[in-house]
């Protein structure tokens, strides 16, 4: 900043008044008004598959997927599903997404995908958690893992038979 008897030249001054002056202006076209973006599905999306191994053993293809999705956020894996599953003539059900980080600056991501050769096959060696993502699975409901130890530290303080009762005394309150 400058000092209150501080002389400086013209050109300074200018800068500063015109500094000042933009400050004050409100923004010509807010964030908020602006029009929304292409649809996704419209913007175009490359699909570059590296390091692919077909594993017999496990009845699968799996492989390292590279996105390219210019002027596009990310892709979403159910998307990227139907594109690997069109690339490798499978069917969706089959083939599993998972682990992409998208690049500093956007633009690309990277993940792994498997294709496995039926969907049999997919509920038997895939995780429970990625099965219940894709909807082949059922959530398991159970209580919260605070309420879990907190049953667990009742039922300690009571010896036999009374653990069980101490365990549900809790809940009816």
């Amino acid at each position: 900043m400058y000092k209150k008897n501080q002389r400086f030249s013209s050109s300074e001054y200018r800068t500063a008044r015109n500094l000042k002056s933009q400050r004050h202006q409100p923004t010509k076209n807010p964030k908020h008004l602006r029009p929304a973006k292409m649809a996704d599905q419209e913007q175009r999306v490359t699909l570059r598959t590296r390091k692919f191994i077909r594993n017999a053993l496990l009845g699968r293809k799996q492989m390292v997927v590279d996105v390219l999705h210019p002027n596009r956020a990310n892709v979403s894996k159910d998307e990227l599903r139907q594109k690997l599953a069109e690339l490798y003539k499978a069917n969706k059900d089959q083939v599993s997404c998972f682990g992409f980080r998208t690049q500093y600056g956007g633009g690309k991501s990277t993940g792994f995908a498997l294709i496995y050769d039926s969907h049999e096959v997919m509920k038997k060696f895939e995780p429970h958690y990625r099965l219940v993502r894709y909807g082949a699975g059922t959530k398991i409901e159970k209580a919260s893992r605070q309420q879990r130890k907190q049953r667990k530290n009742r039922a300690k303080t009571v010896r036999g038979t009374a653990k069980g009762k101490a365990a549900t005394k809790d809940k009816k309150k």
